[in-house]
């Protein structure tokens, strides 16, 4: 029951975000393994649409943030509001108290800013003069950034980076996806106008998507797959019992964190494929988006060219897959 609904909500947010199945599927691997995902790219290639798409089909409400170098954290959090006629301070919770949260370009917002998402990401609840307040079960956050070239922005440090689940990176679609989009943007203007409805999406549930989480983790992994995962990350961190080449282009490796989120993200993508067991294929269709924001390259391997993607790549030709 839970795969059918998983799987028509994947059909919905294909039909509105066309050109970006790696972005979709990424967001429902990161709702099945209860994690956060960081998106880079160009604007205008429907991330905030994709977020607001999947609110549409669950039962969550969603907010966005637009963070800019003068947010401060309380407008993240919340704060303790003064009531005259009561005499008491009473906590207006700020947008991070919503199910889904988009953060719209993390890296233009100052570090305190930046922390204090992250640190709720991480916990799970928020302090706000000696309180602690819980955020809700359902509790996603798709950060957004902008390439670190352009002006005005603050660079996440690795540290931070390490508490997203995942990493994923959209480009701009081909003729016919563009085509398509204009055809889809013009008809939805139409319906707007003549006041035609959409039509309507059938809500998933929470508690369901409790139950899919939870037949998520119920997968089968072999114990030969959990050594492959293992042996991945491991190699990250002595790549010198691989190549030379690898262990100059690798300044530091993976922590545990990602041993974890990559053994999470093989099995929700396991699970949305259909299977009831973990494969090779599973993890290395993963394998970049869990690695790419935690692996540090040297200097010198930056200088001559290299990417986090080509790294990642000579990492799954060299590790012997079971």
């Amino acid at each position: 029951m839970a795969a059918t609904q998983l799987q028509r909500l994947q059909t919905h947010l294909d039909a509105q975000v066309i050109g970006q199945h790696q972005l979709t599927k990424s967001i429902l691997i990161s709702l099945l393994a209860d994690g956060h995902l960081l998106v880079e790219g160009p604007p205008g290639l429907a991330k905030t649409r994709a977020i607001n798409s999947l609110s549409d089909g669950i039962e969550a409400n969603f907010h966005r943030v637009q963070f800019t170098p003068d947010l401060l954290p309380a407008d993240l959090t919340g704060t303790d509001i003064y009531r005259p006629e009561t005499g008491e301070f009473i906590f207006q919770k700020g947008p991070l108290f919503h199910n889904l949260i988009l953060a719209d370009e993390i890296n233009r917002a100052p570090a305190k800013v930046q922390a204090a998402l992250l640190e709720a990401m991480a916990e799970r609840q928020i302090t706000v003069g000696g309180t602690t307040y819980p955020l809700p079960e359902l509790f996603l956050v798709m950060a957004t950034q902008n390439p670190l070239e352009q002006e005005g922005t603050y660079p996440l440090p690795e540290a931070q980076l390490d508490r997203f689940l995942m990493h994923v990176e959209i480009d701009y679609p081909d003729t016919q996806t563009e085509l398509r989009i204009l055809r889809l943007t013009r008809g939805e203007s139409i319906d707007e106008i003549t006041g035609q409805l959409p039509d309507n999406v059938i809500k998933i549930s929470q508690i369901d998507i409790k139950k899919a989480r939870q037949e998520v983790l119920n997968l089968h992994l072999s114990e030969a797959i959990e050594t492959y995962i293992v042996q991945l990350i491991i190699a990250t961190r002595e790549p010198q019992h691989y190549s030379q080449a690898l262990s100059d282009s690798i300044e530091l490796g993976v922590s545990p964190r990602a041993t974890i989120a990559l053994e999470k993200c093989a099995r929700a993508n396991a699970w949305l494929e259909g299977r009831d067991f973990v494969g090779p294929d599973d993890v290395q269709a993963v394998l970049a988006n869990v690695l790419r924001h935690r692996l540090i390259l040297s200097y010198q391997a930056q200088a001559k060219g290299m990417t986090h993607n080509k790294v990642i790549e000579q990492l799954k030709n060299m590790v012997p897959v079971p």
